[in-house]
């Protein structure tokens, strides 16, 4: 059984102490492929390094997170590298799979949404120019996001929406919006979470999995640091409230992960 951990932050601190070993978990677990989301400038020395490091593995994204526009006088500097090196990738990383992680998140302050707004506008129309998926963040910002995404309807904007939680109505308003897939993670596993009761309804062909560690730990290990070996619990948690087999969830959302960020299914029988 092979999955993909389509959001995980395996390149941060929390890690420094046993990044080998948690990649060497993540095998052992059947996750034989982790794509890397980029947050801004200051992270991107630690992403391409594990990129580089287990290429066939550890696959980056490029884009500016939407907190790191907050109070930040060069995001639009920030926005010109980001474009720069999705161009041109640096030296050792063949290419980026997406555009991401991008997006509105109002959760800490909404003094900055017309700037948040402005860079999620332009990182869409360049994945629309570069023929690229998106991987969309959102938090207390999803009728503003929503109406980003809508009006670019038509346009062959595609991509997923990172930790999706929200309801079945919203599931489907998006689902219309074109061709994009939900990321499932940890919180699909928490009593009385509102995530299980979409996913009951959801499409298996609209699912991704994903941990977005080192947070959003799924049970049984909540409340400790996550990795990407237990992308492993939310698969079978969603196997359960879909009334079928993790190998059938592994195989459909590893199917969908190689169709959206254009992965070579090969990649999974290499080893390194």
């Amino acid at each position: 059984m092979q999955i993909v951990d389509t959001h995980c932050h395996l390149y941060e601190p929390e890690f420094d102490a046993d990044r080998e070993e948690a990649l060497a978990r993540a095998v052992d677990a059947g996750v034989g492929r982790m794509l890397g989301p980029a947050i801004d400038s200051q992270s991107h020395g630690r992403l391409f390094d594990l990129c580089r490091r287990h290429p066939r593995r550890c696959i980056p994204m490029m884009g500016l997170h939407p907190t790191s526009v907050n109070d930040n006088p060069r995001w639009r500097e920030e926005l010109e590298l980001v474009e720069q090196l999705l161009r041109t990738p640096p030296d050792g990383i063949a290419r980026f799979c997406a555009v991401g992680e991008i997006g509105l998140d109002f959760y800490w302050s909404a003094d900055f949404r017309d700037e948040q707004t402005e860079a999620f506008r332009r990182q869409c129309r360049l994945a629309v120019d570069l023929d690229l998926p998106i991987a969309v963040h959102t938090r207390n910002a999803w009728p503003e996001m929503t109406a980003v995404i809508e009006a670019f309807r038509g346009t062959g904007l595609r991509g997923v929406f990172h930790a999706f939680s929200e309801d079945a109505a919203t599931y489907r308003r998006l689902k219309a919006c074109g061709d994009f897939l939900f990321g499932i993670g940890g919180v699909v596993t928490f009593k009385n979470s509102r995530a299980a009761e979409t996913v009951r309804e959801m499409d298996l062909d609209d699912i991704l999995l994903e941990t977005d560690c080192p947070y959003l730990t799924p049970a049984p290990h909540r409340g400790q640091r996550n990795e990407p070996a237990y992308t492993q619990f939310v698969c079978a948690k969603i196997a359960e409230l879909q009334g079928t087999t993790p190998a059938t969830v592994a195989a459909a959302t590893t199917a969908n992960a190689e169709r959206m960020f254009g992965l070579c299914p090969s990649q999974t029988e290499h080893h390194e």
